[in-house]
């Protein structure tokens, strides 16, 4: 496995970092293995995957993600035909 570079490493820690303290509501494993989800109870969720780069090296890739705005804050215009 390859070492992983300094400013990946700070945004994994700064990713998982900002999860503190949150309550973890259901996991899920991708069939193949590459990846891990944890949606958590605020609604965040933490996507760890593992694939191969360009040169068939191991890359580890983590992301927060925030869930979608809801539906009623994007303001819509509702246009009725009778």
């Amino acid at each position: 496995m390859s070492p992983l570079e300094l400013p990946d490493l700070r945004r994994i820690a700064g990713a998982v970092a900002r999860l503190r303290g949150e309550a973890v509501r259901e996991v899920t494993v991708r069939s193949d293995l590459r990846q891990l989800k944890v949606e958590l109870a605020s609604g965040l969720m933490l996507v760890v995957s593992a694939e191969r780069d360009a040169q068939g090296r191991p890359r580890l890739e983590i992301d927060v993600v925030e869930p979608p705005p809801d539906a009623a804050a994007r303001q819509q215009i509702e246009v009725r035909f009778d």
